[in-house]
């Protein structure tokens, strides 16, 4: 393979790996908003000062993503765009009423705090059903065929449930006191909605879509990707081993619940791509069809080699100074 050849496959592996980051970063944060009914007012302030520092530099992650589909696939943008119309049009609306409820609710009159929370919870309700949507619409290749809407649907409806097993893993290891009680009982509700919609995915990927089907269950294809499965069930067992154990809470080991939840992300990611492989979109454009030039890309390549790791240490340097803790949030 020559370089110029490489070069699309480089380009699609920087977008999965802005995208899933931004799953995992922003996806605990959308689980905070999602969580928020369930606390009471001082623990809903404990909650969004929790993510108060990340969740702006979290989306960093998706304008990069969607950035590197616009420049390196032009024509699977306009395709891609295109089929999400809808649901792009919704996940930025939620995401505006996130960003307004945030700060509003802490500088508003007392008596408005509760209706600039439930937009809160409403903005990250619709930017996750949002996602699930383009998630189900991604694997099936935008067909309009019933079953694979019902499939988007499922998608759409379950990974709200993900997200909020993520942000029960983060308050574990932010919050302090009964905040952490709250959370593991929040973990242990999310989990099986999660592990059903796990399944649920699982099971019908490769029915709506038989090219899926042909790639997973194929011999050696079987064996040889066992290893994704069988570590995405350790990941799970781990993760309600872990909210069970009050032993293992009081040793410390709370944050094993946030990341071996992005564990399973991770690993259903690399299923996802192994499943879509060679297409940027499945069974109409390879990655090299898609691509721009090879002049092209090399040239934004340039700006991927300073953006990235400058973003990733960005991300990094934030995470560590505003790590400990979260207490409640005050502008005083």
């Amino acid at each position: 393979m020559t370089f110029n050849e490489f070069l699309p496959l480089l380009f699609m592996g920087v977008m999965g790996l802005s995208l899933l980051i931004y799953v995992v970063l922003d996806g605990y944060d959308l689980g905070v908003g999602l969580l928020l009914p369930h606390a009471t007012d001082d623990e809903k302030d404990t909650m969004i000062n929790s993510i108060g520092p990340f969740w702006d530099a979290n989306e960093t992650w998706l304008v990069l993503g969607v950035g590197v589909l616009l420049v390196a696939f032009p024509k699977a943008h306009g395709v891609v765009l295109t089929a999400l119309y809808l649901p792009v049009t919704f996940m930025l609306l939620g995401l505006v009423l996130r960003g307004v409820a945030f700060d509003f609710r802490v500088k508003v009159d007392v008596a408005y705090k509760p209706l600039w929370n439930r937009i809160f919870f409403i903005g990250s309700l619709v930017t996750s059903v949002s996602q699930g949507w383009m998630l189900g619409s991604y694997i099936t290749g935008f067909s309009n065929h019933w079953s694979q809407l019902v499939f988007n649907l499922g998608v759409a409806i379950t990974l709200p449930f993900a997200y909020t097993l993520l942000a029960s893993g983060w308050l574990i290891m932010k919050t302090e006191g009964g905040l952490i009680a709250k959370s593991r009982r929040w973990g242990r509700i999310s989990f099986w909605p999660m592990l059903a919609s796990i399944a649920f995915i699982s099971a019908m990927t490769p029915l709506v879509v038989p090219e899926i089907f042909d790639k997973w269950f194929s011999f050696p294809n079987i064996v040889a990707l066992a290893p994704i499965p069988i570590a995405s069930v350790l990941c799970l067992w781990g993760i309600h081993h872990v909210l069970s154990s009050q032993r293992l809470m009081d040793a410390g080991y709370g944050w094993m619940v946030f990341a071996l939840t992005a564990g399973v992300m991770t690993l259903a990611f690399m299923g996802l791509a192994y499943s879509q492989y060679p297409y940027v979109v499945l069974n109409q454009l390879t990655v090299w069809e898609a691509a721009s030039s090879p002049e092209a890309l090399k040239i934004i390549l340039v700006g991927v080699v300073i953006t990235l790791p400058t973003i990733l240490g960005y991300t990094a340097f934030s995470y560590k100074v505003f790590w400990g803790k979260a207490k409640e949030l005050s502008y005083q």
